[in-house]
């Protein structure tokens, strides 16, 4: 079992320690020491310094080397990093090696867009105030950034916030979620030994939620960076600093609409996937599926018997499909959420009960109530819910009818019934013929309404980061 000593510089244990473990036997697999208020000051101090003193900026050509040696490093250690990944988390391995094929592959993406991106040309000379002037755009860092992030993908989320912090030169400290600080340790530790000075990136566990939102709230962040509930999203943001930028990355209660000349053989094991990957918990994950009513009860008969056949259990086995909800109270949630769209006259057609304090049956519901919590909130379980609808403009008000929109979906033959929805649905991204879930990092991942505010993905984070900043220049040779 691995002890984790504090990481910030300076750092004076106040002796809390916190036990890290395994969400599917509840088995300790680790220890961190918790951050106390002297070192949450300390570590806003040195960031804050660092940023303050530019001449000790961090070159461009060192931060791409840190970040380069750092792939190496994480591919030499791909195995162990699934692992921790799987244990902490809970995802199965198959998948936890996909996230960290995908984490390595977010670093590169740094890189290139470090390399690659630029300022503008500002027209100058168009009028008798312009003459005799050139103008362009530089980046630099937009200062401190604070990174608050979620358990559900513990390597790759770390990643996406911090990587884009060590590329633009911004002081980071992260906070990565209580239930999942391994991988974002060990990412850390892996940037040190690829030549980032500690300072530069500080990571802590803070045990006291006053204690986390006054280093989120401190006048000195820069930038924040959270991925988490609605609820502490917005709370935190209406707490912001002035000056304070940041990014919200909440759920959504992702829809999909399957329309009659669908080809349920395709669309199936894609709901399947879509639904239950990491049992559920994905912030655009399958939960509404709108079938057109002649093909309703059919497409949900078919997504139930694919369910059944998902192997639920150890996630670190090769031949487990769905592990464990993060936490036993979770496992009880969804149980009395699915259990309350039955009694108001849901079908259940698979699942419904728990299998163990960790786990819970795949489940599919037919046509819950609307006002049921299955229908109105984020399961972030592994609950598919299928609804009958009558016409697409129904299918479409339907899908829109909730505060929450992130990413939707419509599998359909016709280039015209997909247009409409792509053009009616609310969302950021609409998939065609493929679940919600779909996403590679260099592309915009953006909620809406109360899923989210700013945008995601590698190369607009690090534009998050930065600021464009103007040289105006007068010559008269110009």
């Amino acid at each position: 079992m691995k002890h984790f000593k504090l990481m910030v510089p300076g750092g004076v244990t106040t002796g809390a320690t916190l036990a890290i473990t395994a969400p599917f036997d509840f088995k300790q697999i680790a220890t961190a020491e918790l951050a106390g208020t002297e070192t949450v000051e300390l570590a806003l101090a040195t960031a804050h310094r660092l940023y303050r003193q530019k001449d000790g900026w961090l070159p461009l050509p060192e931060r791409l080397s840190i970040l380069e040696k750092a792939a190496e490093l994480m591919q030499e250690e791909f195995d162990s990093l699934a692992m921790e990944a799987t244990e902490e988390g809970g995802k199965p391995l198959v998948d936890s090696r996909i996230e960290v094929a995908r984490a390595i592959d977010g670093l590169k993406l740094c890189i290139e867009t470090m390399r690659t991106e630029g300022g503008q040309l500002i027209p100058m000379g168009a009028n008798p105030a312009s003459s005799g002037k050139l103008a362009f755009t530089t980046y630099q860092p937009i200062g401190v950034v604070v990174a608050v992030s979620a358990f559900n993908h513990p390597l790759n989320l770390i990643v996406h916030q911090v990587a884009p912090a060590v590329a633009t030169g911004c002081p980071v400290i992260v906070k990565p979620a209580s239930k999942t600080p391994v991988s974002c340790f060990r990412f850390v530790e892996i940037l040190r030994r690829a030549g980032l000075p500690e300072e530069w990136c500080q990571p802590l566990v803070i045990g006291d939620s006053t204690l986390a939102t006054k280093l989120v709230t401190d006048s000195r962040v820069a930038f924040l960076s959270f991925i988490g509930s609605s609820r502490v999203g917005w709370m935190l943001r209406s707490k912001l600093a002035h000056g304070t930028r940041c990014a919200l990355e909440h759920g959504g209660v992702a829809p999909v609409i399957v329309a009659e000349d669908a080809d349920l053989d395709m669309a199936v094991p894609k709901l399947v996937k879509g639904g239950f990957y990491h049992a559920g918990q994905v912030c655009v994950s399958v939960q509404r599926v709108y079938a057109q009513e002649s093909i309703c009860a059919q497409l949900a008969e078919k997504i139930a018997a694919a369910a059944k056949q998902l192997v639920v259990g150890d996630p670190t086995l090769a031949e487990t499909d769905i592990g464990p909800l993060i936490d036993p109270t979770e496992v009880q949630r969804v149980d009395d959420w699915v259990r309350e769209a039955v009694a108001g006259g849901a079908k259940l057609l698979c699942g419904g009960k728990k299998l163990s304090e960790s786990c819970y049956e795949c489940t599919v519901l037919l046509n819950p109530p609307e006002s049921a919590h299955v229908s109105q909130l984020e399961v972030f379980g592994p609950v598919i819910c299928v609804y009958s609808y009558a016409t697409m403009d129904e299918a479409i008000a339907r899908s829109n009818q909730l505060p929450y929109s992130f990413q939707a979906a419509v599998f359909t033959a016709s280039i015209d019934i997909a247009m409409k929805a792509y053009k009616g649905v609310d969302g950021s991204a609409i998939m065609v013929n493929d679940h919600t879930a779909f996403r590679v990092d260099w592309m915009p991942f953006a909620g809406l309404k109360e899923s989210g505010l700013g945008t995601g993905g590698i190369s607009h984070t690090i534009k998050d980061m930065q600021v464009e900043k103007m040289l105006v220049l007068h010559s008269v040779e110009l």
